[in-house]
Formats: C-alpha cells, sequence, structure tokens
C-alpha cells in the first residue's frame, strides 16, 4: 500500500495545521526526478504565488540536494525558502497525517495512494514515473484524470500543473466500491465498453 513502513520523526512542521499546506508523496519507491522537482524554484514560486506557506516532501529512497538544508535528525531536514517551510523525511509508520493536514497532495502513480488520496477528497496532482518499464501507472493516472479527479502531470510540467489546478473543478471521488471502481477504469482504458447502469457491480475485470 502507500503508507511507508520505516520510521521519521513523528512531527515534520511545527507551523498551525491551518497554514496552507503541500504535501509530495513518492511511497517507499525512488523517484529522483519528481522530488527534486518539487524542490526547485519553478515549483516553490508557484506555490508560493499560489498562496501556499508549507511543504512537506516524503522522499522514500529518492536523492536530492540535502546540502540545501539543515538536518534536524537522521532522515529529516528543513529549510525556509521563498515563503515557505519546507521539511523533507523519508518514511513514517503512517502518512494519514499528512494527508488529512494537506490542501493539495502530489504523487507518484502507485494506485494505492491514488486510492487512499482520493477517498479523503484532496486534491491531486499524480506524477507517473517515466524510468518504470511497464508503466500502468501513467494508464491509470491519464484514466482518472479522464474522469475528472484528478490532473496528470509529467515531472517537467509539474510547475504548469500547479498553477492551472482548480480544486473546485475536480471530480467528487465516488463511495468506495471496487467493482465499480474497475469498470470505469476499463471503460475509461478502453479496455471494454461498459454500460453502467446495466451493468452487476460483480462483473469481473477483463
Amino acid at each position: 500500500m502507500s503508507e511507508s513502513l520505516r520510521s521519521a520523526s513523528s512531527d515534520s512542521s511545527s507551523l498551525p495545521s491551518d497554514v496552507p499546506h503541500v504535501f509530495v508523496t513518492v511511497g517507499s519507491t525512488r523517484f529522483d526526478a519528481l522530488v527534486q522537482k518539487a524542490l526547485s524554484s519553478p515549483v516553490l514560486d508557484i506555490l508560493r504565488a499560489k498562496g501556499y506557506r508549507s511543504l512537506d516532501v516524503q522522499c522514500g529512497n529518492s536523492s536530492f540536494d540535502s546540502a540545501a538544508f539543515h538536518q534536524s535528525a537522521p532522515d529529516h531536514w528543513h529549510r525556509s525558502d521563498r515563503g515557505l517551510d519546507i521539511n523533507v523525511w523519508r518514511f513514517k509508520p503512517s502518512l494519514k497525517n499528512d494527508y488529512d493536514r494537506a490542501n493539495l497532495i502530489i504523487s507518484h502513480a502507485g494506485s494505492g495512494t491514488i486510492i487512499d488520496v482520493l477517498r479523503l477528497g484532496k486534491p491531486l496532482i499524480v506524477v507517473p514515473n517515466p524510468t518504470l518499464l511497464d508503466n500502468h501507472q501513467k494508464e491509470l493516472a491519464d484514466a482518472l484524470a479522464g474522469l475528472g479527479h484528478l490532473r496528470s502531470s509529467t515531472v517537467a510540467d509539474l510547475p504548469q500543473a500547479i498553477e492551472k489546478l482548480d480544486p473546485a473543478k475536480l471530480v467528487r471521488f465516488p463511495q468506495f466500491d471496487g467493482s465499480r471502481f474497475r469498470e470505469l477504469l476499463d471503460e475509461e482504458m478502453g479496455y471494454v465498453d461498459v454500460d453502467l447502469d446495466h451493468k452487476s457491480k460483480n462483473g469481473a475485470r477483463r
């Protein structure tokens, strides 16, 4: 699933909980390009311009320029930049509190993470990892973006995706039904032509 299994500092920020906040997560994977892009000047500038004041990056095993940060714990780094309070850390036993706190979540395209976030009704930008050999992640992200539930972006286009995202225009993810969810994805991804009004809830995936 999407929640990391190693521990880190329990509180990544001492700011009030109502400060506009962005959370970036790569789960247990290594996704250097996304972590580095999330910490880049273009992304920080647009986050500030959009009114965000706090950024947490769960970097997993990814590499980034830690020399630009103050290391406050073995796997926890902090700095202030462009009016943003920025924390980077590797793993926690659970990401639930981070999801709950965030006003915007930027994520790798792991299916567990996507479902967790959409069920919370949080604005979500998904960035598939282009280095994966069998990149079903992009198909999943594009399918859900096509249904209006999230925005899909490449690493390079992340600043533009943040700028253009309008949470009010996102389609609320329906109450979770595993079989219906598979049907929606199959239809959107072109696997089958599904009549959602007449197909049985227990239909098997093709």
